[in-house]
């Protein structure tokens, strides 16, 4: 199962639409907050895809959840945009709620940077921004691919 992480489009719903139209092999996209106006017009504008996101801390509405967890292959990621989690910080917090709910992975976003560790055998990314990096970095997105050996990540340009 192939799942697209982004966050932070921050209003670029041009950003957020190249990610989907570059991954039509996708079985499901995942936003991690700070850009539910984006969300809301892809589930409009692609109906059939699977969508889901979470608030982050520049989403006023209160219908995304402030986190969910994926469940695929009997394996469950718990998504975050972070800032409740303090993760400019560091991910302690979130790796704990990733340990409480049962997870395998943990994903956050908000920093606006990219990432990607094992903590404390917790596999963590942040994807870094779709449209405003903050790392020097072009935008990105991640993948995830869930197997039966294992959940597999990596992060990629999205380009200007």
């Amino acid at each position: 199962m192939r799942v697209i992480v982004m966050s932070d489009s921050h209003g670029s719903l041009y950003q957020a639409e190249k990610i989907i139209k570059a991954n039509p092999e996708a079985d499901m996209f995942v936003h991690l907050g700070d850009g539910e106006a984006e969300v809301a017009a892809l589930k409009i504008k692609y109906p059939d895809l699977d969508i889901r996101s979470v608030r982050g801390n520049c989403d006023f509405s209160n219908d995304s959840p402030s986190f969910i967890i994926i469940e695929a292959m009997g394996r469950k990621i718990f998504c975050a945009h972070g800032h409740r989690y303090h993760v400019r910080d560091g991910t302690d917090a979130l790796v704990y709620a990733a340990i409480q709910n049962d997870c395998e992975a943990a994903l956050f976003g908000h920093t606006h940077e990219r990432y990607i560790a094992r903590e404390e055998g917790i596999d963590v990314m942040n994807p870094g921004s779709c449209a405003f990096p903050r790392d020097g970095m072009k935008p990105s997105y991640g993948f995830i691919d869930i197997t039966e050996y294992g959940i597999f990540m990596n992060i990629i340009d999205v380009g200007y």
